[in-house]
């Protein structure tokens, strides 16, 4: 990750922790704008079918309508007339904070090409969507849009004639014309659901829901916000004068006020331009991930790896090998990003193998197993003291240069989610360490999307492999930091170490080791 992005990265961890201590970490809206999208689309659907139902398309009958929506059924339509226009601006925010997020995150190269560049085309359908809606209101700022609108698009040679000299004159509009757009005001939405659908299909485990109280608590605040401050119109449209002050929604009209400074084909190519190069990012220069492999002589066709890979890159097939197993794990190259979650989540992804070599059913090639017990073992050998502890760590943390010393020892891993349990059951029950430390990415807000999840769930024994009983849990700690907690980080290991230092004053070593064993190395 580059400097500049790591920065930001920075800027924006420090608002999250922020609200985190607002809205707790569990729902922190920063780390659930992709459910919050749905979620406000979904108020959108259901206040937009309440309104169809009242809605009448005629010339003059849609202002009416929707001005009888809004005042004479102020309690119901006319609360949801400001639901649909408020939940409307929040998917816009919440959309392009995401795209803003998922950009400084890095979270846009390799087979993560994918869901960036159809988050494209649900960038001009929102935008679609929502101006379109504005024309049906037929009020003041309903005609400006339309006039607008209808002389940019008359800059592209699309019709046979001007579009925008139906909306000079009263006799040259007709009923068919609200027709028209409540239908594109329909279809468009229906066409933004697919893709988002779409958007998401490569993920395993995709939240598509905040979390309920957070749902709860983001409808109450827009329901609040619409009685305090409804939606209205603007006066009915005349098409025999030009509107000359409106007032716009900048969340989805402000590009209508460049439109009065440049040319309509200007802005086409501004906007076609930002469309490339936004779909372009990808494939700016970035490492490309060396997928996992499968060795079919150590996989048992469980499937847990491709139960917990995050990114749907692993499936299960039939057997190819004529072993008595029915399934063998299958990786998907093109979807792998190589974070190593699907090998923490081996059975015989373990240390303790000794008669045959270290090798799991499914490995990541620039991180071989056999190699982690070594650089494991070979960072212990020197530690010192009662409180030496091993640190595995993703690098999407805070640097871990500044927490190593003479009784620590840091690993560094693609995801923490690659260590096996096992493996902190070998560190431990054979005494080379006196704890094992567990950090990374924020704990709601992994990198890999769910390393941190799994990895504690396999601690506290709620997922497979589980960590065994026989290790002692108060020599296993974890911290998920982040890029801005690098402080709590040291503060929450040394902490760590002092309550190793008392564990090893106030009992004898929990496990012996075995005869013939070496108590700082195998």
């Amino acid at each position: 990750m580059s400097r500049p992005k790591r920065l930001a990265r920075w800027a924006f961890e420090r608002v999250e922790s922020a609200f985190d201590a607002v809205f707790t970490p569990d729902w922190n809206p920063l780390y659930q704008l992709g459910a919050l999208g749905w979620f406000f689309y979904w108020i959108v659907a259901v206040s937009g079918v309440y309104l169809y139902i009242f809605f009448d398309s005629g010339v003059t009958a849609a202002y009416e309508s929707v001005e009888a929506i809004t005042h004479v059924q102020w309690y119901a339509g006319g609360v949801m007339r400001s639901l649909h226009r408020y939940a409307s601006d929040g998917l816009v925010i919440v959309m392009m904070l995401h795209l803003v997020r998922e950009y400084v995150m890095d979270r846009l190269h390799g087979p993560r090409w994918f869901a960036w560049v159809i988050g494209v085309p649900i960038l001009w359908l929102v935008f679609a969507a929502g101006i379109s809606g504005y024309w049906l209101v037929w009020d003041k700022l309903a005609h400006y849009v339309a006039l607008a609108t209808s002389e940019w698009l008359d800059t592209l040679p699309l019709f046979g004639e001007p579009i925008a000299r139906n909306f000079i004159h009263p006799s040259t509009l007709s009923g068919r014309f609200f027709t028209l757009m409540l239908f594109i005001h329909i279809a468009v939405p229906l066409i933004l659901l697919f893709i988002m659908w779409v958007h998401i299909h490569r993920h395993t485990h995709a939240r598509v829901n905040p979390p309920r109280g957070l749902a709860i608590g983001t409808l109450a605040a827009l329901v609040v916000l619409s009685v305090a401050r409804p939606a209205v119109s603007q006066g009915a449209a005349d098409l025999g004068t030009i509107p000359t002050q409106v007032g716009l929604d900048w969340f989805y009209l402000f590009v209508y006020p460049l439109l009065d400074e440049y040319s309509g084909l200007a802005m086409w190519g501004l906007l076609g331009v930002a469309t490339v190069l936004l779909a372009a990012l990808p494939w700016l220069p970035a490492k490309r991930p060396v997928p996992a492999v499968v060795s079919l002589a150590n996989c048992n066709g469980c499937g847990r790896c491709a139960v917990d890979c995050p990114h749907g890159a692993v499936r299960m097939a039939p057997r190819s090998d004529g072993s008595p197993y029915s399934e063998e794990a299958v990786v998907i190259a093109d979807l792998c990003v190589a974070c190593g979650i699907c090998v923490g989540a081996c059975p015989t992804a373990t240390p303790f193998r000794r008669r045959t070599a270290l090798e799991a059913g499914i490995e990541l090639p620039a991180y071989p197993l056999s190699d982690l017990r070594e650089r494991s073992l070979a960072a212990c050998r020197a530690l010192q003291g009662n409180d030496r502890v091993i640190v595995y760590a993703c690098g999407q943390g805070p640097d871990l240069k500044a927490i190593a010393g003479p009784s620590v020892a840091v690993v560094e891993l693609p995801c923490v989610a690659m260590l096996a349990p096992s493996f902190i059951d070998f560190m431990i029950t054979r005494r080379h360490v006196d704890g094992v430390f567990l950090t990374g990415c924020r704990a709601n807000d992994c990198y890999e999307r769910l390393g941190a999840r799994w990895t504690e769930q396999r601690i506290a024994g709620e997922r497979d492999p589980q960590l065994r009983a026989r290790v002692p849990r108060e020599r296993v700690a974890s911290f998920w930091a982040g890029v801005d907690r690098g402080g709590e980080l040291a503060e929450a290991l040394s902490a760590f170490r002092a309550r190793l230092g008392e564990l090893h004053a106030s009992q004898a070593p929990v496990v012996a080791a075995r005869p013939g064993a070496v108590s700082h190395a195998g």
